[in-house]
């Protein structure tokens, strides 16, 4: 196999970032950049980083078709901000690192560390050492289902043999110049692999929303599964977890917005819109999460006017649908009004990226769907909306209920509603562009001009469904294939 070398300027900055963020107390840097851990309570410290909840890595955010993009704001934006709108080639500027890449291969550094060395570790019992290796692996298989789905083609089972995918990086000798690129079928393989490893060891139920546990576990495997299209064995895997969360030692359930944007809120739950918009709780307290990892800053924040919903998304919403509140219809501050419908997500600022409650409903009644259980699914998608609706408007039509497919276009829909400008339709795009049953999709962009009118349409192409990787990782491995 062609061999490949990931650019050592990558893996040596991911790793001082980590050296920076970890206690002196415990650990030090050696002359080859190895962090130096002995006690089975140096490991477990080295998963409770701050460090590792947020990610920088957000061009998903702008790539989805439910996004519009609206002039004058959006020429003043960014550069790469309107190279990945207009679905460019290259996005970063030859010096630049893609964000998608360094936080990632920071994490997964340390937890190359951790599944490498803890069973050797000191103090520990052994099946303290085995639980914290198991939580590595499953954080290493969540890192790695993002880079093959940046940096890959989608699964697709007839030519996933030999699609090239990302290196497989399981040393943590930062010193290492060689790697296989590999394929698509080698890391989702891999990333199989690491989850079914560590099912038997994670804790059973959720303890923390920043740690990874088997229900966890479960709905990442789950979601894997998705994305290969074996929806049959995701089934039980999203059964599991869902099961399971009634035992947690945190509340896990779905925020009914009917009350959190009420005009008495919970109190201490969510708060009422404000000025910034929709106010989250913090990360361990939000309630939805399954295992929380978030990006950011997202397409919610208060500052930005460029990037907002088409008029088609926006039309999915009834005027019942609290998710609506999510977004206004004015640029900020001013008191124009977005034309043709079109609106403005308004919070929250950070995206959740990691297991969600929301989203284990979503896929687990696709996968229902495509397996003609029409019913259950329907039950799934009716309890997510009675939680973002009034009862009264909650039920799924019955022209959706008709078909499995007329079924499966309601769930893409909903997922839309309950995702819009997250970064999640992307990801759905890449998946449908080769799903057979949803056959050859277009997406495009429009920009407009404050009245209304298009500015200019973009129209994606299956190679823009894969972000190519970054020119200074090409420039320092000379010889490494781009994707097109």
């Amino acid at each position: 196999m062609k061999k490949y070398k990931l650019t050592i300027l990558i893996l040596f900055t991911a790793s001082a970032l980590l050296f920076s963020a970890c206690k002196k107390s415990f650990l030090e840097i050696t002359p080859r950049g190895r962090l130096v851990a002995s006690l089975t309570s140096d490991y477990e410290l080295m998963l409770n980083g701050a460090d590792l909840v947020g990610t920088g890595a957000t061009a998903q955010g702008f790539l989805g078709d439910e996004i519009a993009g609206f002039n004058p704001f959006f020429t003043a934006s960014d550069v790469r901000t309107q190279r990945l709108f207009k679905w460019e080639a290259d996005v970063q500027e030859r010096e630049q690192v893609a964000p998608e890449m360094t936080t990632f291969l920071t994490w997964i550094y340390r937890y190359n560390k951790i599944i490498n060395e803890v069973m050797d570790s000191k103090g520990g019992t052994e099946q303290e050492k085995k639980r914290i290796r198991a939580e590595a692996l499953g954080n290493r298989a969540f890192i790695n289902f993002f880079l093959i789905n940046y940096y890959a083609k989608p699964y697709d089972n007839t030519t996933t043999a030999t699609d090239p995918g990302f290196p497989i990086i399981t040393a943590t000798d930062v010193t290492e110049t060689r790697f296989e690129r590999g394929t698509v079928q080698a890391m989702y393989d891999h990333i199989i692999s690491d989850l079914t490893t560590a099912l038997d060891d994670l804790p059973l139920t959720v303890q923390h929303r920043l740690r990874m546990s088997r229900p966890g576990a479960q709905a990442l495997l789950g979601k894997v599964y998705v994305f290969m299209g074996r929806f049959n064995d995701a089934i039980p895997l999203f059964n599991s977890c869902i099961a399971s969360l009634g035992s947690a030692a945190v509340p896990i359930n779905l925020y009914d917005y009917n009350r959190e944007f009420s005009t008495t809120p919970t109190p201490g739950v969510f708060l009422p819109v404000n000025q910034f918009g929709p106010t989250f709780p913090i990360n361990p307290d939000f309630r939805e999460g399954i295992f929380i990892r978030q990006a950011g800053p997202g397409l919610g924040s208060f500052t930005n006017n460029a990037l907002i919903l088409s008029p088609a998304a926006a039309s999915l919403y009834i005027p019942t649908d609290q998710r609506r509140r999510m977004f206004i219809s004015n640029p900020y501050p001013t008191g124009a009004v977005y034309p043709m419908g079109m609106l403005r997500r308004f919070g929250p600022g950070t995206i959740q990226i990691g297991m969600m409650l929301p989203e284990i409903y979503l896929l687990r009644a696709e996968c229902l769907a495509r397996a003609n259980n029409i019913t259950d699914a329907v039950t799934d998608l009716e309890l997510l909306r009675r939680n973002r609706m009034p009862l009264a408007s909650a039920a799924v039509p019955a022209t959706s209920q008709a078909t499995s497919l007329a079924l499966l276009n309601f769930i893409m829909e909903e997922r839309i509603r309950e995702f819009a400008l997250l970064g999640y339709r992307w990801f759905d795009m890449r998946r449908l562009s080769v799903d057979p049953l949803f056959g050859q999709k277009t997406f495009t962009h429009t920009l407009y001009a404050p009245d209304g009118s298009v500015v200019e349409t973009y129209t994606s192409t299956p190679e823009r469904l894969v972000l190519r990787l970054p020119r200074l990782v090409l420039d320092q491995n000379p010889g490494m294939e781009n994707n097109p």
